[in-house]
């Protein structure tokens, strides 16, 4: 009787055990309400994106490439990883609003063209610490607004979606300087 009562007390106690540790399951669904707001706001920034590949003060440098990248016209095969300032006006000494950081490749053979994946790291009051994610292909000598998408965000833009207009304002055809307008249009 002593036995039985052990052996069913331990099976009870194991039992136990093993139902509080079970593991949670791989996926739950949750009403949208848990995680986004009522309402989504669309907002519109506007920067400029200084990309400096020249001179001591670089903020883009290239750090890999094929075996034809310098025989190329398009530089076809060079990765570049960037840490460019961007700011409120289109001079490099206007308020500075946040820094892309990320790195662009050229991907294209026949036309000059970066596939760019970056992150807009925000440090202006309303957005500080905030960032948006681009990912997608621009085609730089295009005389025409290119359009990139929006992939995702933090911070005030958490689940971020929308476009990035990009336009060249600026090109230094010496040493590869560029400066270009950024309209972006989010939803977060």
């Amino acid at each position: 009787m002593a036995n039985n009562l052990i052996s069913t007390t331990f099976l009870f106690i194991l039992s136990s055990i093993i139902f509080l540790a079970k593991s949670q399951p791989f996926s739950t669904s949750l009403p949208p309400s848990t995680l986004r707001p009522e309402r989504q706001n669309l907002t519109r920034l506007h920067f400029f994106f200084h990309d400096v590949v020249g001179g001591p003060n670089a903020t883009a440098v290239r750090v890999a490439a094929a075996s034809i990248t310098n025989t190329s016209h398009t530089g076809f095969g060079a990765v570049v990883i960037m840490d460019n300032l961007l700011t409120e006006g289109s001079n490099p000494n206007s308020k500075r609003v946040g820094r892309a950081q990320g790195m662009y490749a050229s991907a294209d053979m026949s036309n000059m063209s970066f596939m760019m994946v970056n992150n807009y790291v925000f440090d202006d009051e309303r957005f500080n610490g905030s960032t948006l994610s681009v990912l997608g292909r621009n085609p730089v000598t295009s005389p025409a607004v290119r359009e990139l998408p929006v992939v995702g965000g933090t911070g005030v833009f958490r689940f971020a979606s929308g476009y990035a207009e990009a336009r060249t304002f600026f090109v230094n055809e010496t040493n590869g300087d560029a400066i270009v307008e950024y309209n972006v249009y989010v939803l977060h």
